[in-house]
């Protein structure tokens, strides 16, 4: 059957883990902080350590990178954790024993698996969603996969109720969008800056035009993310948007920690610094009253 012949409207993935936390955070008129790590960084037990420490600090909805040798889309901050993640003896399978040990834990924090195509290719599209939803994998975010080239791993995923994210950039026509927005759930993810991920900071003022253009288009919460630097303009952001991303400032404070010593011996500063910082990020989304 062609990709085009199914009705994407009726095979949408409903999570709810994702729906519970927007729901809530809706009533509050508050926005999602939403924080990036990569699995495995700077090893799998730190790693767990700092994952378990996002949302006792404010995070609202995790992502979990899924390391990988060629992560075209990312800046240096996000290509050099998926460096040390896989010098720490990373695969696919310790990532989804990470998020698997994280969940004995923490049964009410959505965690978005995002990364590449080809290491879901290598492990077995089917197989990775099905042991995805046994890990507890609330959503995916593929950076390399269009939606007009999923079908596969989207049937797949929609069936265990995992959540296709979808990313929309600053360049996405109204044609586009739609496309775009016919097999998104969960939440959408838009891009506020072209290029890679932490090379440049964001202008919260540009944003706020594109949010209400993908508002017009869905209902779906939106999510702002690349760019997203500091406290401050996360709380300008969060005014317009369902959502905030943070991700690479988070992951250049685990950088920096790891590469001052030993990574064993950082240990405390690495976990406490992650936990200060995206605290500072959670207190002024709480100071934030929504605009829309």
């Amino acid at each position: 059957m062609s990709e085009t012949a199914h009705d994407y409207s009726q095979i949408s993935a409903e999570n709810e883990r994702i729906n519970a936390c927007f729901s809530r955070l809706k009533q509050d008129k508050k926005p999602a902080l939403i924080t990036y790590i990569m699995a495995g960084d700077p090893d799998f037990s730190i790693s767990a350590e700092i994952m378990e420490s996002l949302p006792k600090a404010g995070a609202d909805i995790i992502e979990l990178g899924m390391p990988f040798s060629d992560p075209m889309a990312d800046g240096p901050i996000i290509q050099e954790a998926a460096m040390r993640s896989l010098d720490a003896g990373a695969t696919m399978a310790k990532t989804l024993e990470q998020l698997y040990n994280f969940r004995k834990k923490n049964t009410e924090t959505p965690v978005i698996l995002m990364g590449y195509y080809n290491p879901i290719l290598k492990y077995g599209i089917n197989e990775f969603c099905h042991d995805a939803e046994l890990a507890g994998a609330d959503g995916l975010i593929i950076v390399d996969l269009p939606p007009e080239e999923d079908n596969q791993l989207y049937m797949a995923a929609a069936a265990k109720n995992i959540c296709m994210i979808r990313l929309i950039a600053p360049t996405s026509d109204e044609a586009r969008l739609s496309t775009i927005l016919e097999k998104a759930s969960g939440f959408v993810y838009f891009i506020s800056l072209t290029g890679t991920t932490g090379t440049k900071a964001v202008n919260p003022s540009t944003v706020v035009p594109y949010i209400k253009k993908i508002a017009k288009q869905t209902k779906l919460p939106i999510a702002v993310g690349f760019g997203v630097k500091t406290p401050e303009q996360a709380q300008e952001i969060g005014k317009f948007a369902e959502a905030v991303v943070v991700g690479s400032s988070i992951v250049d404070l685990i950088g920096q920690s790891a590469n001052r010593g030993n990574a064993k011996d950082m240990r405390h500063k690495i976990v406490s610094d992650i936990y200060d910082f995206v605290g500072l990020l959670s207190a002024a989304l709480k100071r934030t009253t929504k605009l829309q």
